[in-house]
Parts: structure tokens; C-alpha cells; sequence
């Protein structure tokens, strides 16, 4: 009698596994104190199944915790390594007011332990579910957070505690939070990598989309493995009863669903973006903000139980793929890289199920005001963009980048934690020869983002010869993560250190020669150099600049000796290899 006994008071005292919002019947969600709880309570209801990681603390001191999941116990990322076994990566709450992810997660990875759900699935594929990323966000919890969206009653806020989007923070790592993840991410490496959201904007139909990268970027091999998944997963959800869309429902123009849809890649700010530029796949789940909380939760898990049953089944080709990938890149076959994406001219007519709506003149904005009667479903019929084409790309270096010494302090710790391979260069190396990339054509963007004033630069790498102090970093292209090096330095790209405004102070004057200075210099230089004088000419017939004694002045001060040589000088070099100094480095 003693022993069920026992097991009766164990199990009457074993932590719930059961959630605020399951327990409410959908309706609402808890708090974060409750999704650290749970992770801590899987380990132990479920021995050598689960494991509950703690990946640091918050800006306001709560751990960012981490739950693994497996069958046949691997739940660490070496062990993961080691038997080859593909990862699937969920993540919930990066944008804490859209939380379906938190709350399906932990339900359906309870039931799978349970043996209620995905049968032998998890002897195959190891489950990393973070359940809220922006933690702090999460505890800044009000029913009026989100007022387009259907539930919980409360919620968290977009935004972490020092006011920055997560979901723009991948390449350039201003959160301490995304420091912690970009860490636990590399560590796992995971096959495919799934940001869970909630949408914004307009009333229809449809319930959930699903956005892979590669699928119309990247790598022909992925591109062909990513859209056979979406496929797949489609079928499966159709017949769960869900009405997905494989691209993100916002309208052309807001407001205005005859404007139709576009099919887009992300730049890598983002996090379906950022990981598919890695060669692996980057999953995007939206669900509708006009659904309830319970439909967007079932949509949620339903999409998460698709996407585990297809890397079981399909890992080993998809994991094959990653690594043919993978060897391109560390050998140095990778000489391109696409740094932007742009839909073509191509246009579909799109069946898209709707609701009836009117549109009229606002006498309060003064602008077209859109108003839904989701009681009257309507099949709008509206243009959709499907293809896209690259609209930046560049051509690599031989060898890699120079950061030089005086800016190595903090770009080491960003190269770091993003997993780039660079190393210092130990011995000052005079008069490198290096591509340098100068401009006279900026310009400072009038707005800030993300705490950022941005910078966009026109111009372009040149031959030159540049002194490399000791300490500078070098990083090679050859490398796996060769695209995502690209995107830190090449100026052109949208979510370069330079487009962030890293390198502000680099294109702001700070030397100046007093006007009574330049005019004495200007008439000697006009009198002995027919070419400048002949540029300047040329300059005058330009009105605005004739009108402006400041431009007029500045026409020959930058022609002075004492002119800063180095302004506009982007303080990062391509080179062929690593430099060195006569003689090699030891």
C-alpha cells in the first residue's frame, strides 16, 4: 500500500504543467515569473527528456531561460553535434504583446512528452523552445497594449525595457538580451530557426502565414529544399482547417486592399532574414491579430507540429544540403553575396479571402477611412507580386576586411558573439595594400531608429595604400559565415555597421580654416592651376551653389594642404589576404 501511496502524493505535488492561458480556456496568458516556472518543471516531470537552460539575465535582472526537448535524451548542443541530429529552434514573446508562441509551445511540448502528441517525432529532431524572448517587454503587462488584436486580456509591450525592437537588432546586437540568444543560437546552430508573432493590420480571412527564407533567396540547393517545406506544411495545416498564406498580408499601400500584396525578403535585421543569410532556414509564423487568442494559439502549435514532423522525417537532406553550403563557404567559393532583394514587374491576380469593406474620406484625418464588416466574408480579387531578383549584390574581397586598431575595441565583442571567425593582427603593417572606400556623397538620415542615426554612403572601393596599426582585426571571407560578414561591412548594404551609424564621427568635419585663410589661397590656386579653375567655373553654373559663399569657400578649402584627408574615409579596408609587415607576423 506504501508504494501507490507514494507515487499519488508525488504526483498531487508535482509542478502544473498546464499554463495560465490553457486553464482559462484561451482567454488569458501568464506572467513571465510562471514561463520560468514551467521550463524549471518539464526537467522534472520529464528525467532525461527535458532540460531547462538559463542563458543570463535581463537589463532588470529575470533569466532568459530556455527549454530542450528530446525523446532519446539529446539536450545539449554538442551531443546534438555529435549524433548529427537536427535542431529545431522556436522562439516566442520577441515582441512581448504577440505571445501565442509562449503558450503554444509549452502545450504542445508537454503532450509530445506525454505521448499525446508528434508519435516518435522527437526521437529524431531536438526541440530548443525559448518561450519569451523580450522578457522585460512581457512584464510590462496592460489589457490596452494591443488594441487590434483579439486577446489575452493582458499583455506584454513590443519593446524591452531600455525601449529597443528585438526584431531589429540581429546584425547590429544593441540588447544585451540578444547578445545572450545570438550566443545560445550558435552554440545550437539549428536547421531551422522559428520567430513566433502576431500580425498587425487589416481584417480577413486567413489565419496564419509562414514565411521560409531560403526559399526565393539564397542558394538554389535550399531554395528547392525550403519551398518543398512550405508546400508540405501547407497541405498539413489546410487540412487542420487553417487558411495559410506563404508571405506576410500587408497591403502595398496601407489601407488599401486593392493595392494587393508583394512577396519580400527581409534584410538581416530581421530574424527570419538574418538566419537565412546563415544557410540554414528562417521561419517567420504570423498569426492573424483579428483571430482570438485560443485560434491563434491552436494555429500556432498546429504550425509548429508541421514543421517538427518534416525535419524528422527530412533532416538528413536538409542537414546535407546545409553542409554542401557550409564547404562552399569555408573554402572561399562564395564571391558574391546579395545584400537586397526586389520584387520584378511579374504580377499574379490574387482569389484573397476577405471581408466586405467601404472606404471613405475622413473628416477627422483627412485622408481614406477603411472600415470591415467581418460578419460579410467577400473574395477580394487583388495583384500580387510572387518573384523577386537581387537589387544589390556585391563582389567580395580575395581576402577579407581591416578594422582598424582604433575601432577593434568594440567590433570584436559584435564579431564575437555572432560567431565570425576574425583574428587581431599583431604587428603594425605601414603603407597596406588595401580597397578604401571614400565619399563626399552622404548624407545623415533626418530620423533616428533604434536609438541609430542612420548613414547611407554612395561610392566606391578603390585601390590604396593604407598604414595598419597592431591590434587591428582582420576577417576573412572564407568562411561559413561569409554573407553575414558581408553585411556588416560592405557600406552599401541596409544593415551594415555603417548604414547603422557606427561610423558617424568619420564623416563629420572637425577641422576647419577660417574664411580670411581660404581666400588668399583660392586666388593664388586660381592663378597657377587652369584645372581648378576650369572646375570652378563649372561649379558656378550651378545656382544654388553660385548663391553660397559657404559651398563657394569650401571648393578650395578642401583643396588646401591642411584639408583632413581622412574625412569620408570609411575607417574599414578590403584587402587580398592578411596584411603583414616585411618580414611576416609570428
Amino acid at each position: 500500500m506504501l508504494l501507490p501511496t507514494l507515487t499519488a502524493l508525488v504526483l498531487t505535488q508535482a509542478p502544473p504543467l498546464t499554463s495560465t492561458s490553457e486553464q482559462s480556456g484561451w482567454t488569458r496568458t501568464g506572467r513571465y515569473a510562471e514561463a520560468e516556472t514551467l521550463c524549471r518543471a518539464f526537467p522534472k516531470a520529464f528525467p532525461g527528456r527535458a532540460r531547462c537552460d538559463t542563458l543570463g539575465l535581463s537589463p532588470e535582472g529575470r533569466p532568459l531561460v530556455a527549454l530542450v526537448v528530446s525523446q532519446d535524451g539529446t539536450l545539449t548542443a554538442d551531443a546534438a553535434r555529435k549524433k548529427q541530429r537536427p535542431v529545431v529552434f522556436f522562439q516566442g514573446g520577441i515582441h512581448a504583446g504577440e505571445i501565442d508562441g509562449k503558450d503554444a509551445g509549452y502545450w504542445l511540448l508537454r503532450d509530445a512528452l506525454q505521448g499525446k502528441a508528434l508519435p516518435d517525432v522527437l526521437k529524431g529532431v531536438t526541440a530548443v523552445f525559448v518561450p519569451v524572448f523580450n522578457l522585460d517587454g512581457h512584464e510590462r503587462f496592460n489589457p490596452n497594449h494591443r488594441p487590434n488584436q483579439v486577446g489575452p486580456e493582458e499583455m506584454g509591450f513590443r519593446t524591452t525595457a531600455q525601449n529597443l525592437n528585438l526584431n531589429r537588432d540581429y546584425v547590429k546586437v544593441d540588447a544585451p538580451e540578444m547578445a545572450l540568444l545570438l550566443k545560445y543560437l550558435n552554440a545550437w546552430d539549428p536547421l531551422v530557426y522559428v520567430d513566433l508573432h502576431v500580425t498587425d493590420g487589416a481584417k480577413f480571412e486567413p489565419d496564419v502565414s509562414v514565411a521560409i527564407e531560403p526559399q526565393k533567396s539564397g542558394p538554389p540547393a535550399l531554395q528547392a529544399l525550403g519551398t518543398k517545406l512550405v508546400a508540405e506544411l501547407f497541405t498539413g495545416l489546410t487540412a487542420q482547417g487553417h487558411q495559410p498564406l506563404g508571405f506576410y498580408p500587408s497591403f502595398i499601400q496601407d489601407d488599401d486592399p486593392t493595392s494587393g500584396f508583394a512577396y519580400g525578403v527581409p534584410p538581416p535585421r530581421f530574424s527570419h532574414g538574418f538566419w537565412a543569410i546563415h544557410h540554414r532556414f528562417g521561419v517567420l509564423v504570423e498569426t492573424h491579430s483579428w483571430k482570438t487568442h485560443a485560434q491563434r494559439v491552436k494555429a500556432t502549435r498546429d504550425v509548429m507540429d508541421g514543421l517538427l514532423r518534416l525535419v524528422a522525417r527530412d533532416g538528413a537532406a536538409l542537414q546535407a544540403a546545409v553542409k554542401a553550403e557550409d564547404q562552399k563557404a569555408i573554402s572561399g567559393q562564395v564571391r558574391e553575396v546579395v545584400l537586397g532583394w526586389e520584387n520584378t514587374a511579374k504580377r499574379e491576380t490574387l482569389a484573397f479571402k476577405g471581408y466586405a469593406y467601404e472606404r471613405t474620406p475622413s473628416d477627422i484625418s483627412g485622408q481614406p477611412w477603411i472600415r470591415y464588416d467581418d460578419t460579410k466574408p467577400q473574395t477580394w480579387t487583388v495583384p500580387y507580386a510572387p518573384e523577386l531578383k537581387p537589387a544589390l549584390t556585391v563582389t567580395l574581397p580575395t581576402g577579407g576586411y581591416v578594422v582598424p586598431a582604433g575601432h577593434a575595441a568594440w567590433v570584436e565583442p559584435k564579431l564575437a558573439v555572432q560567431g565570425i571567425t576574425f583574428q587581431r593582427i599583431p604587428r603594425a603593417v605601414p603603407a597596406a595594400k588595401v580597397e578604401s572606400f571614400r565619399t563626399k556623397d552622404f548624407q545623415f538620415r533626418a530620423q533616428s531608429n533604434e536609438g541609430h542615426q542612420g548613414l547611407s554612403a554612395k561610392g566606391d572601393w578603390k585601390p590604396d595604400t593604407q598604414d595598419v596599426p597592431a591590434g587591428s582585426l582582420f576577417v576573412p571571407v572564407a568562411q561559413k559565415n561569409v554573407q553575414l560578414v558581408a553585411h556588416l561591412f560592405e557600406p552599401s548594404g541596409p544593415d551594415s555597421l555603417l548604414a547603422w551609424g557606427f561610423f558617424n564621427a568619420h564623416f563629420e568635419q572637425k577641422e576647419y580654416i577660417e574664411d580670411y585663410v581660404v581666400e588668399p589661397f583660392a586666388r593664388e590656386l586660381l592663378a597657377k592651376d587652369a584645372g581648378v579653375k576650369a572646375a570652378f567655373q563649372e561649379r558656378l553654373k550651378d545656382p544654388t551653389f553660385a548663391k553660397d559663399p559657404h559651398a563657394r569657400l569650401r571648393f578650395f578649402a578642401e583643396r588646401h594642404p591642411a584639408w583632413d584627408e581622412r574625412f569620408g574615409l570609411y575607417p574599414v579596408y578590403r584587402v587580398a589576404g592578411l596584411p603583414q609587415a616585411a618580414g611576416g607576423t609570428k
